[in-house]
């Protein structure tokens, strides 16, 4: 890893398509200016979380959205975690993030392996009555950093961030959606738990609450460093936030604290076996 600027935009997702590309493309353009050099989107920034919109929003791989940011980032010279939207391939619909490179090419994609299927006081949902799952965590290895993703829910299941660490993933990008009830109660947790649990810096990127849709986001995306500290943090609304990740404080908390070393998979393996 080398030391380089992460920048993560935050917007109130509304039901205009052309309206939300407009704001990631400005997003964009600011953190370009500000000396980016990866950027990370919201989940489906398209169009506001609710499940019947999402089909209807779909595109393809070679539909408008990517075609524009891919030529924005082109134009910017940055690499960029794109969020999610809803991708049609064939017959199937997966919540998918494409990371792109400085020339607009396509490195690779994480299409959501954990479906949101959740009935609580405030917030029901059934992503799998529309949506189908992935299979596979990303990781890609870029000039300055080793680079996992993953997407919202996925941030529960620690399985995703031991194989990321099996990987030497030094950085962990996380388009969300969390609601305003789960957040409150365990983005920050979470996400901070994440990242030190793992010894990663983390950059999760959640839309702003839209009082207009039924299923209002919490906001407030956040980038940690792998010791837990909060380096950067939004608010409720609309906001862009930057922070420097550098290589020499990985290095030193993984060398104070050596997790990794100290891990005994032999037994962990064995109690499960004996189950």
């Amino acid at each position: 890893m080398r030391d380089f600027t992460l920048a993560v935009g935050q917007w109130p997702v509304v039901n205009d398509k052309a309206q939300n590309l407009e704001s990631a493309e400005s997003f964009l353009r600011a953190a370009a200016q500000k000396g980016a050099t990866l950027c990370v989107l919201p989940e489906m920034f398209l169009t506001p979380y609710e499940l019947p919109l999402l089909r209807s929003s779909s595109e393809e791989l070679d539909g408008p959205t990517l075609k524009r940011l891919r030529s924005v980032v082109r134009e910017l010279k940055l690499y960029v975690v794109a969020g999610t939207f809803c991708e049609k391939r064939t017959n199937d619909y997966y919540n998918s993030a494409y990371v792109l490179d400085p020339e607009g090419e396509i490195l690779g994609v994480h299409r959501k392996i954990h479906l949101f299927d959740v009935a609580l006081e405030s917030v029901n949902v059934k992503e799998s009555a529309v949506l189908t799952p992935g299979d596979h965590p990303l990781v890609l290895e870029t000039p300055f950093c080793r680079l996992g993703v993953c997407v919202c829910y996925d941030t529960r299941f620690p399985d995703i961030f031991r194989y990321f660490e099996s990987q030497g993933v030094e950085v962990v990008a996380i388009p969300a959606a969390f609601s305003q009830a789960t957040g409150s109660a365990h983005w920050h947790v979470l996400m901070r738990s994440r990242a030190v649990d793992y010894q990663v810096y983390l950059a999760a990127a959640c839309p702003a609450p839209n009082l207009q849709s039924s299923y209002v986001a919490y906001g407030h995306s956040l980038v940690v460093d792998p010791w837990g500290t909060v380096l950067a943090e939004a608010g409720e609304g609309e906001d862009e936030i930057l922070a420097v990740l550098r290589a020499e404080k990985l290095e030193k908390v993984r060398r104070e604290l050596p997790l990794i070393q100290h891990r005994r998979p032999d037994l962990y393996r064995r109690w499960v076996a004996q189950r």
